[in-house]
């Protein structure tokens, strides 16, 4: 089972509104992939909290996971795309999801759970910080945890991402974000030797930092392996790209899939999200692609 902890909101683009945030796209993505997933969230009771509800639970998730908060809106972001398609977030504070109570399903067995999923946007709070870390602290030391940092200024708490490298077993970053954990921990300004030290100094095993339209590269101990960016891509905006990537990563290390067709599958799956709109498809048919390459043995990294 995958448990994925973080917050489900509403994206308001110029001429539509779709349900996104990375952690709700990527436990999505995992769910449509065959894959057993919780996710932990919470929500307004408002509209837009009754659309989420729906959403989820004809998507086949368990809706005991989603709290409802009586005083706080569902989260919006409004997102504006440039000329390529690329976002620039406006993130509403003091939301639902930043009061999210994570003590009640510390009675989830660790046993079971094979991999969390955390992002940092839930820890920009001082409540939210602690109640991710303890949460993690409480989980043992079994379960693989998948850290997605999202640093979006000014929603970061230094000491939250500070934490939650050190509670990485498998990190997915961007360039941006790379550079502003460089400067902000004053990592080597040499980028050949950035994510050596980013490695050593968090004791982080395996990192995959994308490029955009460019690619990735996954980083193991002693191992480098690049996935080249796809040529011809059609984008409608690229909201999501990086969390269908996610998705793909996690499946593939849940599935022990060779890394290099995993970092290849998550590069396709990656554009394919950029040729819709929004984050998830409305199409399940989008995931017949991709399901047979997912099938692979259980974890054996």
């Amino acid at each position: 089972m995958v448990v994925v902890i973080g917050e489900i909101l509403i994206d308001i683009f110029p001429n539509y509104a779709r349900i996104g945030g990375a952690p709700f796209n990527f436990a999505y993505h995992l769910k449509k992939l065959g894959f057993p997933v919780r996710f932990l969230t919470r929500v307004g009771r408002d509209e837009h909290g009754r659309r989420i509800l729906d959403r989820l639970g004809r998507s086949g998730f368990n809706l005991d996971d989603v709290q409802i908060d009586p005083r706080f809106p569902t989260g919006t972001v409004r997102v504006d795309l440039d000329e390529q398609g690329v976002p620039r977030f406006d993130i509403c504070e003091n939301v639902a999801y930043d009061h999210l109570d994570l003590g009640i399903w510390q009675a989830i067995g660790a046993d079971s759970v094979e991999m969390i999923y955390f992002g940092s946007l839930l820890q920009r709070t001082g409540s939210g910080y602690r109640q991710v870390q303890d949460f993690l602290s409480g989980s043992g030391n079994t379960a693989i945890g998948f850290c997605d940092i999202n640093m979006r200024p000014p929603h970061v708490n230094t000491r939250a991402i500070k934490h939650s490298l050190q509670r990485a077993d498998l990190l997915k970053l961007n360039e941006d974000e790379l550079a502003d954990i460089q400067r902000t921990f004053h990592g080597p300004t040499d980028p050949d030797n950035v994510i050596a030290w980013l490695m050593d100094t968090f004791k982080i095993n395996t990192v995959a930092l994308t490029r955009g339209s460019r690619g990735s590269t996954l980083y193991r101990v002693d191992t480098e392996i690049n996935s080249p960016g796809l040529p011809g891509t059609t984008i409608v905006d690229t909201v999501g790209a990086g969390d269908g990537y996610a998705a793909i990563l996690a499946a593939g290390y849940l599935r022990n899939i060779p890394w290099a067709e995993t970092i290849e599958q998550a590069s396709r799956f990656a554009s394919r999200i950029c040729g819709i709109p929004g984050a998830v498809p409305d199409d399940q048919m989008f995931y017949d692609d991709f399901r047979p390459s997912m099938k692979g043995q259980p974890n054996g990294r």
